[in-house]
Order: C-alpha cells, then sequence, then structure tokens
C-alpha cells in the first residue's frame, strides 16, 4: 500500500474522474459516490494502471449516509493525507431530499460539510482539505452575471434548507440554489482554515467546464457540443477548463505540502477573491455556526 492515501467525493465522472486517476499516481485513493457500478469502473480503472483504490458509497444528500461513509473510511486506517470535495449537482429543477431540504444546497453544501466535519477529528496534522467551489457565488464576477448568475442569496442555512433566497436573483432554474450552496462551500473553507490550523482548508474554482457531467440534464445535442467542441477548445478561453487541465491543477494543489490554508485557487492555481461577502469573517463563521445549528435540528 502507498504511503500516502487521498479521499475524493464524486469521482466516477468529469473533475472527479480525472482528478482521481491523477491522484493515484500519489498514493491510494478512497472514491466515495453514490453509484456502486461506476466507482467499481473507476477502481478497475486505477488498478489497471497499477494503482491502488477503495470504494465508499454515499449519497451526499443523505446525512446517515455521510456519516456512515466518514466512519467506515476513518476505520480503514489510511494515512490520508488529503481529502477533495468535488461532488457537486447543478439540477434545472428543484427537489428535496429525505428531510425536506433543498436537494442543491443538501448535496452541495450540508452533505460535504457534514462529511467533513466527521472526518476532521480523525486526521493527521497538516492534512490537505480542498473543496471545489465556483465563482458565481460573487455578484460581481462578470463571467458569472453574463452567464446570468446574481450572486449567491443566502438569508440563513435554514432558509436555504426550505429553498428560499434572497430577493432579486437569478432567472436561471437552480441558479440561486447552486450560487448559494457553493459560496456555502467558501464560507466553510475560510472559517474551518481559522478553527482548526492543524489542518490546511483551500478552495479551488477550477474553471467553467463545458465537458463535464455537471450539465447533464442539458439536452443532447448541447451535451455533444460541449463535449467534443468546446471541451477540447476550453483551456485556450479565459476561466474555462476541461476535466484534464482542472484535473492537473487540482492534484497539485491537494499534493501541496506548504503551509497554505484558507486560499481560494482560481483555475490556474493562483489565488483568487471571491465576493467581499464570503471574505467577511463575520460573515462565514455565520454561515458555519447557522449551518451547525441547522444540524442540530436532526436527530442522529
Amino acid at each position: 500500500m502507498p504511503g500516502k492515501a487521498y479521499v475524493i467525493t464524486g469521482p466516477t465522472s468529469g473533475f472527479g474522474r480525472r482528478t482521481a486517476l491523477e491522484l493515484a499516481r500519489h498514493g491510494t485513493v478512497v472514491l466515495v459516490g453514490r453509484d456502486a457500478a461506476k466507482l467499481d469502473d473507476v477502481r478497475a480503472r486505477v488498478e489497471g494502471r497499477g494503482g491502488e483504490a477503495v470504494t465508499v458509497v454515499c449519497d451526499l444528500a443523505d446525512l446517515t449516509s455521510v456519516r456512515r461513509a466518514a466512519a467506515w473510511i476513518t476505520q480503514l486506517g489510511l494515512p490520508i493525507a488529503g481529502v477533495l470535495n468535488n461532488a457537486g449537482i447543478f439540477p434545472h429543477r428543484p427537489g428535496t431530499n429525505a428531510l425536506g431540504w433543498d436537494i442543491v444546497y443538501a448535496t452541495n453544501h450540508i452533505g460535504p460539510f457534514v462529511f467533513t466535519e466527521t472526518l476532521a477529528p480523525h486526521l493527521a496534522d497538516g492534512t490537505q482539505v480542498v473543496f471545489v467551489v465556483s465563482a458565481v457565488e460573487d455578484p460581481e464576477r462578470k463571467p458569472a452575471t453574463l452567464s446570468g448568475f446574481r450572486g449567491a442569496r443566502y438569508i440563513s442555512a435554514e432558509a436555504s434548507a426550505r429553498g428560499e433566497w434572497r430577493p432579486g436573483g437569478s432567472k436561471l432554474p437552480g441558479g440561486d440554489a447552486y450560487a448559494t450552496s457553493k459560496q456555502g462551500n467558501l464560507a466553510t473553507v475560510l472559517a474551518f482554515a481559522r478553527e482548526t490550523p492543524r489542518l490546511r482548508f483551500n478552495a479551488v474554482e477550477p474553471g467553467f467546464a463545458p465537458g463535464t457531467n455537471l450539465g447533464r440534464d442539458a439536452g443532447l445535442f448541447l451535451r455533444l457540443l460541449s463535449k467534443y467542441v468546446l471541451s477540447p477548445l476550453a483551456p485556450l478561453i479565459k476561466y474555462w477548463t476541461n476535466p484534464g487541465t482542472a484535473a492537473r491543477v487540482l492534484t497539485r494543489i491537494l499534493t501541496d505540502e506548504s503551509d497554505a490554508t484558507g486560499v481560494y485557487y482560481d483555475e490556474k492555481g493562483r489565488p483568487m477573491r471571491g465576493s467581499a461577502q464570503v471574505h467577511d469573517p463575520a460573515f462565514n463563521a455565520r454561515v458555519v455556526a447557522e449551518t451547525r445549528a441547522l444540524l442540530e435540528t436532526v436527530p442522529a
């Protein structure tokens, strides 16, 4: 068994799949996802290249599943050097989880939050914990506003769970839920970096990637155009990327051995700034406190 292990959520497609294959060159990969068959396929690819992989079935929208997966990973006793919270959804239709919570906010923010908090006490000092976020949380981000986003519309964690957002938001189906959930990820990174300095918490905006599975609800023509025409050209366009390029950036940051923590990286791995709101320590601490308060209302 290699001397290091890396945990990655959402490893069966897009950024996650390519990053899992890249990370396998650096150690054992723990593949965390909803579909056992797809996880086994990635594991076979890793092992076919001479790497080591372990699969863990987990639905990030289900808190019991999240806690069970984190406990199982802890019991494996692997030398975890990094955790990549990559999994995310952007459905075009609203939905809820078993608790009645907005499915986007539950999957993108609350699930990774619980997963990380459950794992954190068992991680060695210096472990790198990376969240894949999105610059669409920033209402001043021009590429995002041109695409129809209006930034995160956070009211409170409880309101977000109900699928309620601050007025004046996006007309894109699911746009406010996605932007707000991704702001939750970035707020978590910034607050956790202050709270737990023995670990390293960082965030990555991997860039707009037409070749990922995030747009799986789009029509067939648009999906084929994105995958076979736009994706190969993406690295040549400012703020764009593709799964292969993003995987190399994510792997470089996840395996970085510097002391950097609380850093937000762009699609090229350079430090960047998010919205003024999310960088306010009082605000990101409030998001974390309200998320914990929301979780306390759910029976263990």
